[in-house]
């Protein structure tokens, strides 16, 4: 495991996550392989009180983002309400997960909501989530077939 990620459940789901792999590679793409950062899995009370005294928003959220320097942060995360709000992106919870952590990442990154964040979003989310990109890669015909154009071109 990296030293530059930690990651921490203080809840009782254990179901929903991503891979070590992917969180790693969309840190060292988003933020740099020298950034520290920790993700922390939470309940809502603790993301409410969170929410409260940062943002004073009196709710729990799917996600909160903490710079804590220049080259580390933190996302505080609340399975939760991430799982209540997925159906209303047309998402799975665990895609839902992933876009969630991009969108983190990319405000760790100093990035604000606004057209610039969003392509960066979608890029990400459809490199690394993209149920299509996946079943093309896991589709071991379509390869050959791909392959055989490039080598008759």
């Amino acid at each position: 495991m990296s030293d530059k990620i930690s990651i921490i459940n203080k809840t009782k789901d254990q179901a929903l996550s991503l891979s070590f792999a992917i969180i790693e590679n969309l840190k060292n793409e988003i933020l740099g392989k020298d950034y520290n950062l920790s993700i922390a899995y939470v309940g809502e009370k603790t993301s409410k009180d969170l929410n409260f005294k940062f943002r004073n928003k009196n709710k729990s959220t799917n996600i909160l983002s903490f710079t804590l320097s220049g080259s580390s942060g933190e996302l505080v995360i609340c399975p939760m309400v991430l799982k209540r709000e997925a159906k209303n992106f047309n998402k799975t919870p665990k895609k839902f997960l992933g876009f969630l952590v991009i969108h983190g990442m990319l405000h760790l990154k100093g990035l604000e909501h606004g057209s610039i964040m969003e392509r960066q979003e979608e890029k990400y989310d459809k490199k690394y989530f993209s149920s299509y990109r996946r079943r093309i890669s896991n589709d071991k015909s379509a390869s050959r077939r791909v392959s055989k154009k490039r080598r008759n071109s």
